[in-house]
């Protein structure tokens, strides 16, 4: 059909027309007329105009800054960036990245060796905790400050908040009685200690807790025996005498006093069994380290460290080393997710569709967790080359995924960040649920936990809703990835976080007719926002219809062949993984020579771990 159409108008509808060359003209026009053909797919450049978008990009995970909750008190780890000083001590901050804590509430800074010896209650908080009542009523903390306005003559740091008073004049104020100075703003939140230490008095105060404690447990302490005393009687006599009216063996009888006899304090003095470390395995005794690794590659970095493919030259096999940066670790207050994450690792061995960690090691500088090398590449790089995973492939990875998240779900482990870059695939095509530094241990039965973390297009509503939960936000995630491998685009969307998290409150995903009838059913049940009732929480996702063809203990033992098998053309090849930072040195990152010598190496010390994998290679 031609674009323009010819129309004519008559002399009555646009009134009188002058006659040309003595004839009436039927004056005409052309209008452009526009095609349009509504249908119920939509073309991927308007999911893009929309704000939908195709899965080209990865996306990086997200984690509230853990909380330290001291008399009221929201300390959080804080970058300064001007010269600060201690509320506590009164000594300054050092560090370079995140050198101390500071309240949420009241903006409080100090150090983070300082956390202990804070005494008093938060003053921007309407909470009276019951250490606090104690130390008021006992103590009497609760001396107010007698502030002034100060003209200072040189450089003075506020002894609140920890920063410089600024101005020409007046720039702060002035404690009458102890001389605190600082800002007009930190005033009202300064607390009612004029003239008091906060760390001697809390050391003092914690040597009165403990000599309260160790009186306690001597008052209430009974000593077990396994029955009556035996005394004098020689070792082969005291086996063969068994009094009639003896408790039965490994029963104990508490008694308020005992007493030993002289053999008896010499056969333990004789016989104590040594220490567990003294008794260890040798193979627990070799002690790996990275110059026993050639880097060949790095597969990765990151602000944590970096990722490399490593052979060990021992036996000629290759891993994938992650190298931790304790540094970072320590100033973003990461050191109980490093260890939660070499806690899982050793744990997934039990599991097929884990990643398997062969051993963890350290040095002063790095963190190192070596594990096995998956050379399939992740999914997220396999979807950006087709887009979307047919039925059958995407049903596969599904029902695999299912069982590693079952089985952390089994352990008290919630994953929170289960993703396309996250899920590995072997030589073979199998999955392998990999990066578990957002695990949260400890959530059996009723246990629930209410930190904001995870990818911002993963994260369940629950989270973004500030509520506490449980495992039910795996299966929100779970969700979310089974949608972008069948559809090949995010079920929620938005220009930035804000419109996105608004999205995965509010709105409800586009399901395109083309969809199997089973798949839609299976997304909407993981979908629904109220965790109690998401198919995972309730009922067994196991026995929906998308998955009868699954046979699930022949799954569990690999008996099943993948849909699809990765290209890999040798045990280090690299072809599967985005070529970033493939052409990079692999190298170690440097770290600041004064900042390891000042850092406290204990924070680390049960970190090392191998497992019987690793053990066989080496002996």
């Amino acid at each position: 059909m031609s674009p323009f159409l010819r129309i004519g108008l008559s002399n009555f509808d646009c009134g009188s027309c002058q006659p040309c060359q003595g004839e009436a003209v039927n004056p005409y026009c052309a209008v452009l007329v526009k095609e349009y053909v509504e249908s119920d797919t939509k073309d991927m450049s308007e999911f893009e105009n929309e704000g939908f978008f195709a899965l080209h990009q990865r996306r990086g995970a997200i984690k509230q800054a853990k909380v330290h909750h001291v008399k009221c008190h929201e300390f959080t780890a804080t970058f300064f960036p001007q010269p600060t000083f201690c509320s506590v001590c009164h000594e300054f901050v050092w560090g370079l990245n995140k050198q101390g804590y500071q309240c949420r509430q009241c903006n409080a800074a100090i150090h983070k060796k300082c956390i202990d010896k804070v005494i008093a209650k938060c003053t921007g908080s309407a909470i009276n905790s019951r250490e606090t009542m104690f130390h008021k009523e006992r103590f009497k903390i609760d001396m107010p400050h007698r502030f002034k306005v100060y003209n200072y003559k040189s450089p003075t740091f506020c002894e609140h908040c920890g920063t410089l008073l600024w101005g020409l004049a007046r720039q702060g104020l002035k404690c009458d009685a102890c001389g605190m100075n600082v800002h007009h703003r930190c005033q009202t939140k300064v607390a009612n200690l004029c003239g008091i230490n906060q760390k001697l008095m809390a050391e003092a105060l914690a040597m009165i807790e403990s000599a309260q404690q160790a009186r306690c447990l001597r008052d209430s302490e009974h000593i077990f025996r396994e029955g009556p005393v035996e005394i004098g009687l020689p070792c082969s006599i005291k086996g063969e005498a068994k009094l009639p009216y003896g408790p039965a063996p490994g029963k104990k009888e508490p008694q308020g006093i005992s007493w030993e006899s002289p053999l008896d304090e010499m056969e333990k003095v004789g016989h104590r069994p040594e220490p567990e470390l003294n008794v260890e395995r040798p193979s627990l005794r070799m002690k790996l380290k990275i110059e026993d690794f050639t880097l060949h590659k790095m597969l990765g970095k990151g602000s944590f460290g970096k990722v490399f493919l490593a052979e060990f030259k021992k036996t000629n096999q290759f891993f994938a080393i992650k190298a931790l940066k304790k540094d970072v670790v320590l100033m973003d207050d990461d050191v109980e997710c490093t260890m939660v994450e070499k806690r899982v690792l050793s744990l997934a061995w039990e599991h097929p569709f884990l990643t398997h960690m062969f051993c963890t090691f350290q040095t002063k500088e790095n963190l190192f967790f070596v594990m096995e090398y998956l050379n399939g590449g992740d999914l997220m790089y396999h979807i950006q080359s087709c887009h979307k995973f047919d039925l059958c492939r995407a049903t596969f990875y599904a029902a695999e995924i299912i069982l590693g998240l079952q089985f952390l779900h089994s352990k008290g482990i919630v994953y929170r960040d289960l993703k396309l870059d996250n899920i590995l695939l072997d030589k073979d095509g199998h999955i392998k649920i990999a990066d578990f530094g957002m695990c949260k241990e400890n959530m059996l039965g009723d246990a629930r936990t209410n930190t904001f973390c995870g990818t911002p297009d993963y994260i369940a509503p629950e989270i973004l809703l500030g509520q506490k939960y449980n495992h039910s936000v795996d299966w929100w995630s779970f969700g979310v990835l089974l949608y972008e491998m069948l559809i090949g685009q995010s079920p929620f969307h938005g220009q930035d976080e804000e419109e996105l998290f608004h999205s995965i409150r509010m709105d409800s995903p586009f399901y395109p007719r083309w969809l199997e009838k089973e798949a839609k059913d299976l997304l909407v049940k993981l979908f629904v926002r109220e965790p109690e009732k998401r198919l995972g929480v309730r009922g067994d996702i196991r026995q929906h219809p998308l998955f009868r063809e699954i046979n699930w203990e022949e799954l569990e033992r690999k008996e099943i062949d993948p849909p699809f098998r990765p290209k890999v053309k040798s045990p280090y090849d690299c072809s599967n993984f985005d070529k970033e930072f493939l052409n990079e040195k692999p190298r170690l990152s440097f770290a600041d020579r004064a900042l390891i010598n000042s850092m406290d190496q204990n924070m680390f010390r049960n970190f090392s771990f191998m497992n019987p994998g690793m053990e066989k290679l080496i002996s």
